[in-house]
């Protein structure tokens, strides 16, 4: 090929003393020329057919072959293999020009190769995805290390292409570097640990809803990698934690409660102590007026009637009688409006407890579950009980405690 390129040359009047130089630049000029050709054949013709094909499977697996662009990769291949053929054909008489060329392709062709096989790691690790029914096989994380070997094999035949040496040559001198090769992939190595004792333990999965306060981290998990775990918060900002923190530190995940079918409300109602007095007999039939309250005061009244007689108290005797307060009549009230109450999940835990009192008055404390796990709608539903309580507290005669405000202070 370079005898034809050089007898047209001295046909069309190249002195003889520039016909080598000559030859090689127009032969560079020829091969670069073709190499463009043939991508844009693949790029816009190959790869074009190839969509349209694609797009008429019913197979999925190739829709995600075409969306990791691993035809796209493959066909590139093309280009450069006719690029690195043609350089001998063309470029001959200059031993340094061609060498370099020559390790330009092979380069080339080694790294194009590898973003091919990780085009495809990336296709199983989609496909894995959609299909897999343990969410907590580290995939991504082996995925990611098996990228990490094939580019730095990429980079060590690289390397044995441009020194003309033997890749075994190369390695052979890594064990003097293996001090170095810790330090510098010492993330890389913590990750994977920590990825697989994530997954061993069932500790995380994508999907899950977890807090890590220390790193701001409040929401979903996108996705768990090598060196970096992404949480997707709610207000759609994305952290990334490292991998090995999750292990080396505490983090609060809400996949259990999610899969309980209950969401914990736990809040309580300060009670004001100086209101909290026993009921007399006239507020008491007046209760009697709330439905919810029925069995109670008749089964509590029997109690304290029973009670009276067994001691032989008189009617008149306040002193000794058991008598019913406001606080725990109020109480009963609340525990029996939240076992009433539609949004309440009656198969777990729920109670009204007094907490110890405080310099703010009496607390007590609502416990129970809602059978809505939706954020909006958890939020709604105890927004709605509290309403309710807050407003009842007066028909028991009890105040909720509260700060002086100006307005306290203005209206004395």
């Amino acid at each position: 090929m370079i005898a034809l390129l050089s007898s047209w040359l001295t046909e069309q009047g190249v002195a003889p003393e520039n016909l080598a130089i000559a030859s090689m630049l127009v032969g560079c000029a020829i091969i670069f020329v073709i190499s463009a050709i043939a991508y844009y054949l693949v790029k816009h013709k190959l790869l074009v057919a190839i969509q349209k094909l694609v797009s008429h499977s019913r197979n999925t697996w190739d829709d995600l072959i075409f969306e990791h662009h691993v035809f796209t990769r493959i066909a590139l291949l093309i280009p450069i293999i006719i690029f690195w053929f043609l350089i001998p054909q063309f470029v001959i008489d200059e031993p340094f020009i061609l060498n370099f060329l020559l390790v330009l392709a092979k380069v080339a062709i080694t790294f194009q190769v590898a973003r091919t096989i990780g085009a495809l790691l990336n296709v199983i690790n989609s496909l894995s995805k959609e299909t897999a029914k343990d969410r907590y096989l580290p995939l991504n994380a082996s995925i990611q290390v098996i990228k990490l070997v094939v580019y730095l094999v990429a980079t060590i035949l690289s390397i044995s292409f441009v020194l003309d040496k033997s890749p075994i040559y190369l390695l052979s001198g890594l064990g003097a570097l293996t001090a170095v090769l810790l330090l510098v992939f010492q993330d890389t190595i913590k990750g994977l640990v920590a990825s697989i004792q994530i997954s061993a333990n069932r500790m995380l999965a994508p999907g899950d809803w977890i807090e890590i306060p220390q790193y701001g981290a409040d929401g979903d998990v996108l996705e768990i990698g090598l060196n970096t775990v992404k949480v997707q918060n709610f207000d759609r900002t994305v952290t990334t934690v490292p991998t090995y923190a999750l292990i080396s530190g505490s983090f609060k995940n809400w996949r259990d409660m999610f899969a309980s079918g209950g969401r914990r409300i736990k809040r309580t109602i300060i009670i004001d102590i100086g209101s909290i007095h026993f009921y007399q007999a006239e507020k008491i039939e007046q209760l009697k007026e709330i439905h919810l309250l029925k069995d109670y005061l008749a089964r509590k009244l029997q109690e304290i009637s029973e009670h009276s007689k067994q001691l032989a108290l008189k009617d008149t005797d306040y002193v000794n009688q058991r008598k019913l307060t406001n606080v725990g009549t109020f109480r009963a009230y609340i525990e029996e409006f939240l076992q009433q109450h539609e949004k309440v999940h009656h198969q777990m835990t729920c109670m009204v407890r007094q907490l110890p009192a405080t310099a703010t008055g009496l607390p007590l404390e609502l416990y129970f579950f809602s059978n809505d796990q939706n954020w909006v709608n958890y939020e709604a539903i105890q927004a709605d009980i509290f309403d309710h309580l807050f407003a009842m507290a007066p028909v028991f005669d009890l105040r909720i405690f509260q700060h002086p405000s100006g307005d306290d202070w203005r209206h004395r």
